[in-house]
Order: structure tokens, then C-alpha cells, then sequence
């Protein structure tokens, strides 16, 4: 589990395709770990099962590269990184699995001051998984919705968010992961 606040930004150093399983490099300044952690890359969780150095090495499952932006990584992008929270952690946004429901697509962009609206279109049905002022991860940032419309919903970035995720290399047309709250599917799959 995290909480969808990003702790640095990696570096993308190897992608190897090894028969149906991804080897991914990252490198890392700030986050440690072990083999058999958990770190989420782009808000997709993902087990740590090398460590050179100052990079991490993740194997990346078939179901991972097809359901995640993942599959458009290249070597020398960057990505957001987090650690696994401990149970004794404050969570600071909101309860996030690393677990991605649906990509989708930046929409728009609105510069308002020194912030940012984005509108972001899901590829799926969002219908009860987004409400208006409730919580989201996009690429494992714990953000709050703006308002939601009938195809997209927008979100709002403070200075501090833009310059410390990658967000700010986004533009519009751009893929990105989509983590929906957690309580809301619950709350949604209950309602069947």
C-alpha cells in the first residue's frame, strides 16, 4: 500500500524483454530498498528483484505491460517513484494499492496562476468511481478531483506537485496511469 505521495523521480536506464517478462532498470538518488520490496513506479506496484548500486531492477508481468503505461516506457524517461508505506506511516494523500484500473489520456491543460488544471479522459467507465472532490492517483500521485463531466474529470496542481512528479513533462494527448479510490470501489461493487 501507499499514499500516492511521490518520494523522487527515477531515471528509466534498462528496459529487456525476456521471453513474456519485462526487465526494468531504475535508477534511484533518494529511496532504498531490498530484494522482495515493493516500490510503485508510475503508481504501478511493482517487487524489487535486483539491486546494483543505486538502481533497482523489477521484472514486469505480461498483464502489467498490457494494462498499464508501463508499455510506453523508454530508456532515459522518468518516472515517479514511492516506497511501500509501513503500518506505522502517516499517509499524507489517501489509501493507494498500485494497482491501476485504466489508463487514460490528458485532455487539457489550464495554466491558473501558478497552478494547473489538467482534464484527464479515462479509457474505461468512470461513472461512480470519480466523484467531485474525492480522491484519485494519477501515475501514483495522490491528487484531488476538481470536477467531473460526462467523458473526463479535471484535477488541480499546486506548484509543489508540478516540480516534483513527473507531471510537469506531461502534455496534453499524453497517457497516464489511473488508480480510482479505493473506498469508491468498494462502495460501487457493493451497490450491485
Amino acid at each position: 500500500m501507499f499514499s500516492g505521495i511521490v518520494e523522487e523521480i527515477g531515471k528509466v536506464v534498462e528496459l529487456k524483454k525476456l521471453g513474456d517478462i519485462v526487465k526494468l532498470k531504475v535508477e534511484t538518488k533518494k529511496i532504498t530498498g531490498s530484494i522482495g520490496d515493493s516500490i510503485a513506479i508510475d503508481g504501478v506496484c511493482l517487487t524489487i528483484t535486483n539491486i546494483l548500486e543505486n538502481r533497482f531492477e523489477f521484472d514486469i508481468s505480461p498483464e502489467t505491460m498490457n494494462r498499464t503505461t508501463l508499455r510506453f516506457l523508454k530508456e532515459g524517461m522518468y518516472v515517479n517513484l514511492q516506497s511501500a508505506m509501513r503500518l506505522c506511516d502517516r499517509i499524507g494523500g489517501h489509501i493507494v494499492l498500485g494497482h491501476v484500473d485504466c489508463i487514460g489520456s490528458i485532455y487539457l491543460q489550464k495554466i491558473q496562476g501558478k497552478s494547473q488544471i489538467i482534464g484527464i479522459k479515462p479509457y474505461e467507465n468512470f461513472k461512480g468511481l470519480v466523484v467531485r472532490k474525492g480522491s484519485i492517483a494519477i501515475d501514483g500521485i495522490s491528487l484531488t478531483v476538481v470536477d467531473v463531466f460526462d467523458t473526463y474529470f479535471t484535477i488541480s496542481l499546486i506548484p509543489h506537485t508540478i516540480q516534483n512528479t513527473t507531471l510537469s513533462f506531461k502534455k496534453a494527448g499524453d497517457f497516464v496511469n489511473i488508480e480510482f479510490d479505493y473506498i469508491a470501489k468498494i462502495v460501487k461493487e457493493n451497490l450491485r
